[in-house]
């Protein structure tokens, strides 16, 4: 009897592909045929669940996305049943950073979906990701929350402070990968920062470990 074949987990196999030649080589870089050698596959296979270059890389950013979610979960689930406000942006700030070689596939590849959702005619036709403010709102929601409860300065502005925290992250990733700065130091300036935002009432065990 001949074997089953789960579509899903095949669909998987090209995109981790895709995602470890895109983070050698760049994302530009990267032609179908690539991403079938790297996967081990047919070109013939890969045109048969995607047909084109811009549906690979639509379900690649999805699955990009989906391994950034469960990445933050490992970090929530390692800090405790109740992490607390401050412990569940420090988890999602620094799941983001480039610290190990998963992470910093993730950061690189991403960046450069970012740019070629600028240039790329097809991709600058669709959403770059299903809620593109999704990392935004959580974090205000998570800051004003801590706000309401106490555990951050009642004065700060949640909506400006998850932009800024963001938009640091976003940097200080890129300049762990070029070597401007090395991961500790980019997570202390974090932790400084969420000192600034976060009262101290918060208890100290329910913070995110450092990597």
């Amino acid at each position: 009897m001949p074997k089953r074949v789960d579509h899903e987990e095949r669909r998987t196999q090209i995109a981790e592909a895709l995602i470890r030649v895109a983070g050698r080589r760049g994302l530009h870089a990267v032609g179908m045929r690539d991403v079938a050698a790297e996967a081990g596959v047919s070109l013939r296979l890969v045109q048969y669940y995607f047909e084109t270059k811009e549906k690979l890389l639509f379900y690649g950013l999805q699955y990009l996305t989906d391994r950034f979610t469960a990445r933050v979960g490992a970090r929530l689930a390692a800090a405790g049943p109740d992490p607390g406000p401050r412990a569940t942006v420090e988890a999602l700030l620094l799941a983001s950073l480039p610290t190990d070689e998963e992470s910093r596939t993730f950061h690189l590849v991403y960046s450069t979906y970012s740019i070629l959702s600028v240039t790329d005619e097809a991709l600058a036709a669709q959403p770059f990701i299903d809620n593109p403010d999704a990392a935004e709102n959580a974090l205000a929601g998570l800051i004003e929350q801590a706000r309401a409860a106490g555990l951050a300065d009642p004065g700060i502005d949640a909506r400006m402070e998850a932009i800024s925290l963001l938009a640091m992250a976003a940097t200080m990733g890129t300049s762990i990968l070029v070597g401007q700065r090395n991961p500790e130091s980019a997570i202390a300036v974090l932790h400084h920062q969420l000192d600034r935002i976060f009262a101290t009432s918060e208890p100290a065990a329910t913070r995110a470990c450092p990597i």
